[in-house]
């Protein structure tokens, strides 16, 4: 007597008896395999990791030990701040085919336009020190900032000038008129409240804030993947094994807060931490005061920005038009996307994300100069693109752009620590951004 035999599933609902899921998809290769297909970690932005933590212990040995420190790494943080932010903006921008070469510029010009703001006009009119005048000042700056990115798309689009050309002229004509701003004085010193956002003893949030805002991100990482499998769950779409979730809560509540731990190992030097413990009355211990520095607000409004810019990118519909556009332009033409409106608000945001780059650059340094943000449009291009973004189009991730950037300073903090002339730190980042290009056509040739 035969057995019956099982019936094949109906495919009336689009889906057939080979559609696969996370969890028989799992099943297949070794075990590094299953642990990758089931958390869903992106392996390009997982290689990017590995590559820096090389980069990191590499200077850490050849410095003898002082790259791995406490101190340089929340340096190197703050540091890193200004560029990430730019390099937010620089993904939209190559991921629709265009390119900016004025960033640094014009953060060098709305820099300018922010210091004599808070150090010359607005002193005359409300007195110095005024609680309004970094809000005004910095105000001034993006609303500058975002005219200018503004200008830049409406000739892209409009006029179909190449954005290369644009942003070429761009670099030339702001970098020109930073000098006429001041006639190529230096503007000093900012609004103490302004150098707030460029860190320092007094720009960090101590110990106490930081691990507030450590276990806030830990609560918001754990929220973010419960409403994304209750979001998979709605739509019928496959959900990771509770295994792999509950790895991706651990793995990010490890890291943040390992940083704020970090954050909180730097102390303040001996000569402030002394002032101030004269200032409020505080005995001097035999061991000294020990103050901690907690996240430094650069750090946060980088970070504040990375949220900001992947939400729109992932979220908004803006962000699927950005995306549609440098996948096929054509096409996106047709469905009816306002191309040339979409890239002027690209080249609108990217000048208002340099704005607040100059901002953080500006309050670190106390000063507005002639030569500030001078090639940083080659590091913030040098990150979106170490970060995964294309320069063919259509590809390209916030968290990538801004790992791009920590790793792009860290060769620049690591090279001074070992002493090597500054040409020949541009030497090594030229060479790194060619690889880097290479590597992702090497790369975009093996994914067809």
């Amino acid at each position: 007597m035969t057995q019956p035999t099982t019936p094949p599933p109906h495919t009336s609902t689009g889906t057939s008896a080979s559609t696969s899921t996370p969890t028989t998809r799992a099943s297949d290769g070794n075990l590094v395999t299953r642990f990758f297909r089931a958390t869903e970690i992106d392996t390009r932005l997982l290689g990017m990791v590995g590559a820096l933590l090389i980069i990191w212990i590499g200077f850490h040995i050849l410095t003898g030990g002082l790259f791995l420190t406490p101190r340089n790494l929340w340096f190197l943080s703050v540091q890193t701040a200004s560029v990430a932010v730019m390099a937010t903006g620089m993904v939209l921008v190559i991921v629709t085919r265009n390119i900016d070469l004025s960033v640094g510029s014009i953060l060098g010009f709305t820099g300018m336009i922010m210091g004599v703001l808070q150090a010359q006009l607005l002193p005359a009119w409300l007195g110095f020190d005024h609680p309004a005048t970094w809000i005004l000042a910095l105000a001034g700056g993006v609303i500058v900032g975002g005219l200018i990115g503004t200008l830049h798309g409406v000739i892209i689009a409009f006029l179909n000038v190449p954005s290369f050309i644009v942003t070429l002229g761009g670099l030339l004509v702001w970098r020109g008129a930073t000098w006429y701003v001041t006639s190529g004085q230096t503007v000093a010193p900012m609004d103490a409240n302004f150098r707030l956002m460029g860190g320092g003893t007094e720009g960090s949030i101590g110990a106490t804030w930081s691990w507030v805002v450590g276990v806030i991100a830990c609560l918001a990482i754990i929220a973010a993947i419960i409403n994304a499998r209750h979001q998979r769950k709605r739509f019928h779409f496959p959900r990771r094994p509770l295994w792999a979730e509950y790895v991706l809560a651990a793995l990010g509540c490890a890291i943040v807060l390992g940083v704020v731990s970090i954050a909180n190992h730097y102390y303040w030097p001996v000569n402030i931490a002394r002032r101030y413990a004269e200032a409020n009355g505080i005995a001097w211990p035999e061991t000294g005061l020990l103050i901690p520095h907690g996240i430094a607000i650069p750090v946060l409004i980088a970070v504040g920005v990375g949220i900001v810019m992947t939400f729109i990118a992932t979220r908004l519909r803006f962000g699927r038009y950005v995306f549609a556009i440098g996948g096929n332009p054509e096409a996106a033409e047709l469905a009816g996307i306002k191309t040339r409106w979409v890239t002027v608000k690209i080249f609108m945001l990217m000048g208002v994300l340099c704005a607040i780059a100059a901002a953080i650059s500006t309050a670190r340094l106390n000063a507005a100069t002639n030569a500030q943000g001078e090639l940083d449009e080659l590091y913030t291009i040098a990150a979106a693109v170490i970060g995964g973004t294309s320069l063919s189009g259509g590809i390209g991730t916030i968290a990538g752009a801004m790992l791009g950037a920590l790793l792009m300073q860290s060769l620049q903090s690591g090279m001074v620590l070992l002493g090597i002339d500054t040409p020949f730190q541009r030497v090594v980042v030229g060479m790194v951004l060619v690889i880097a290009v290479w590597l992702d056509t090497v790369y975009r040739a093996r994914a067809k």
